[in-house]
């Protein structure tokens, strides 16, 4: 069956996002050939909790990247549009993004329906405190590594790091939407980030249709139905037009 037939009419659709579906709109990813990690292998050290927590020095460099992160200008593009315009059109999309730009709620998707992963940038959060804040704020004052205003802790983005747990909320809603989804997107994800990456495994297991939009392998591509390589601010638009027809 081709795709367009197995996809057209689907009421509810799950969508997962990586860094892939970002990069049209100027926001380099991590592991593609020109990723971020990919130029600097050692620029991962600073999204360890270890490192984060034990160095100043790292925690210095995580805040200056993210002072003039390229996320702050950055535009939906066609591909995040194309999801906020499938909701509209009357089906009903739930975004699993593990992007932390929220790009997708600037497209106009409810942020109800959008499950971030792995936390969002426009927050931060002491580590010692509950206090949680707009990144904004504290950006604003200009410090090389700020500190709570409250009790002295260290702020770190409201993001997931490496060697922290994903809220077992999030993830917990993530996976009831995997399991329900009649069509499952994964859109430029490279999916091999855990557990974020197996809620593929989990749709296929539902006998929803698995369609991975990425430029690079994945290693889910052997249990997707379809996998499409094109570029994605074509592709996600075609495939919301197919599911809508």
């Amino acid at each position: 069956m081709k795709l367009h037939d197995r996809i057209r009419g689907a009421r509810l659709i799950g969508v997962l996002t990586g860094a892939g579906i970002s990069t049209a709109s100027g926001i380099p990813d991590y592991r593609g050939p020109d990723g971020v990690w990919t130029r600097s292998p050692s620029a991962v050290n600073a999204f360890t909790l270890e490192n984060f927590m034990a160095d100043a020095a790292v925690r210095r460099e995580f805040w200056r990247g993210y002072a003039g992160h390229a996320a702050w200008r950055a535009e939906p593009n066609a591909a995040h549009r194309a999801l906020a315009d499938l909701d509209g059109s009357g089906a009903a999309v739930r975004v699993l993004t593990q992007n932390v730009d929220g790009l997708h709620q600037k497209a106009g998707l409810a942020a109800r329906k959008v499950l971030e992963l792995h936390g969002t940038m426009h927050m931060t959060r002491c580590t010692s405190c509950p206090l949680r804040v707009p990144t904004t704020e504290v950006l604003e004052r200009g410090e090389e590594e700020p500190r709570c205003p409250e009790c002295g802790g260290v702020l770190q983005l409201d993001i997931v790091l490496f060697g922290q747990r994903l809220d077992s909320e999030v993830l917990g809603r993530a996976r009831h939407v995997a399991a329900a989804a009649e069509v499952f997107l994964a859109i430029g994800s490279s999916l091999q980030v855990e557990p974020a990456a197996s809620l593929c495994a989990i749709a296929v297991q539902a006998r929803a249709t698995l369609v991975i939009v990425n430029h690079q392998p994945t290693p889910y591509d052997e249990d997707a139905d379809f996998v499409l390589r094109g570029d994605i601010e074509t592709v996600v638009p075609e495939l919301c037009a197919a599911i809508s027809a």
